[in-house]
């Protein structure tokens, strides 16, 4: 991984392949799944390789055990354009019976056939996103999530990001190719990948023809839509579409859900800790991007551009929070959701463990009375939840931007940086 920190899926997929037969690590391009899936594999088959496609695609159909045969863990990637070989991988993970066997790395969800087995107990499925920022070395990691459900934690750490470093990060995005460059080509990356996914990558996800100029109008409307629990109505009437009959609501459900499966877009379900009754929780997913990159190159904006609207750095700078929350949950084996009710609660990130410890965290880009608000957010749902008779949250935190320091305030939340954090 050269000049940037060890990624935290290396040591889930070493954890998980010690545990079962199989691992399938999913995830948006360019995010590093191959270099990482190379790290623990001994014998590697790349199934796009050009000078072989066509015989290894021919061998899938008629002889896919062959392709399985090789040093193990065995690494077959972009295994998805032959999607016959789910159901060869997980014949031959029942037959070895030895944990360990094969990684599978693909960018995009294939649609299996009705017959295949789901690969329960035999495929682990991962998800491998964009890098966070302790593991692009943006964060100094003094402040680690796992030490804090321990209840350690320093008296201060020193935040070394700021305004300026916040915008560019948002706009950088966490993909592992930019970390080499140097800034003004780490911003054309996420240019790149937009300009794939508007002009050809959706439209090979599910091999259904689209309109790049649709595709590009969706994307806008769900950049200028990040955070929020927008409709599907809204999306589509936000899209100003020229003709009203060539998208309508399905289809544009159809252009999100295979957004979806090429990890492009990445909802935030709803948290319900049933301390409301159903009615009153809401529990629609909230829109974000698997990178805030994304929306960036979608609304064609840079760090210039965002310095001058810090309502919409904001929303974009929650994005990258959530971008990283999800990183360290997985290295902690949590999930990470979202909370509001009817009555106008909100709080931007739950992160819960297996163990029933949880966190509230809010997420504010900076300033005194974002800051406040969201502490009397926080305590606001604590109260609601001890209340109900319900085990209080862990812990409290507010992440900030460019706030000079970390600290734990006299009310007893966190109140940290992004570039402090870690898992």
């Amino acid at each position: 991984m050269s000049e940037y920190k060890k990624r935290i899926a290396d040591e889930i997929l070493r954890k998980r392949l010690g545990a079962i037969g199989a691992v399938l690590i999913e995830g948006p391009k360019w995010c590093g799944k191959t270099t990482t899936a190379m790290q623990q594999a001994n014998s590697i088959l790349f199934m796009q390789d050009s000078s072989n496609a066509a015989m290894i695609n021919q061998m899938a159909d008629i002889g896919p055990k062959l392709l399985l045969e090789g040093d193990t863990p065995r690494l077959l990637d972009e295994w998805q354009v032959a999607p016959e070989l789910w159901d060869a991988v997980r014949f031959e993970v029942d037959m070895r019976n030895a944990p360990g066997q094969f990684i599978l790395t693909g960018s995009a969800v294939p649609m299996l056939k009705s017959t295949a087995h789901t690969g329960t107990g035999r495929i682990w499925r991962m998800t491998m996103r964009p890098m966070s920022l302790y593991e692009s070395g943006d964060s100094t990691g003094e402040v680690s999530l796992e030490a804090l459900f321990l209840g350690e934690f320093n008296d201060t750490v020193k935040n070394k990001l700021d305004f300026d470093d916040i915008s560019y990060l948002i706009c950088r995005g966490g993909w592992p190719m930019a970390m080499q460059q140097t800034k003004e080509d780490a911003l054309m990356n996420a240019y790149a990948y937009y300009d794939g996914i508007v002009n050809s990558d959706l439209s090979r996800a599910d091999g259904v023809l689209r309109n790049p100029q649709n595709v590009d109008l969706l994307l806008r409307s769900y950049a200028r839509m990040i955070g929020s629990q927008s409709t599907l109505t809204n999306i589509r009437a936000d899209m100003k579409i020229v003709d009203e009959q060539e998208l309508d609501i399905n289809t544009v459900r159809s252009y999100i859900e295979t957004l979806k499966k090429i990890f492009v877009v990445e909802e935030l379900s709803g948290w319900n800790p049933n301390i409301r009754s159903k009615n009153a929780i809401r529990t629609s997913p909230t829109r974000y991007f698997v990178d805030p990159s994304i929306a960036v190159a979608a609304l064609n904006l840079g760090p210039g551009n965002l310095a001058n609207d810090l309502n919409t750095m904001g929303f974009f700078f929650e994005n990258m929070c959530i971008r990283d929350l999800r990183v360290y949950a997985d290295g902690l084996n949590g999930s990470l959701y979202k909370y509001r009710d009817k009555y106008g609660l909100e709080c931007d990130a739950v992160l819960t463990l297996r163990n029933g410890q949880y966190a509230l965290i809010e997420i504010k880009l900076g300033g005194t009375k974002a800051v406040e608000e969201g502490a009397e957010a926080l305590n606001k749902l604590e109260k609601l939840i001890t209340e109900k008779g319900y085990n209080p949250p862990t812990f409290k935190m507010i992440i900030t931007g460019n706030n000079p320091y970390g600290y734990r305030r006299k009310d007893g939340i966190y109140q940290i940086p992004i570039g402090c954090l870690k898992n």
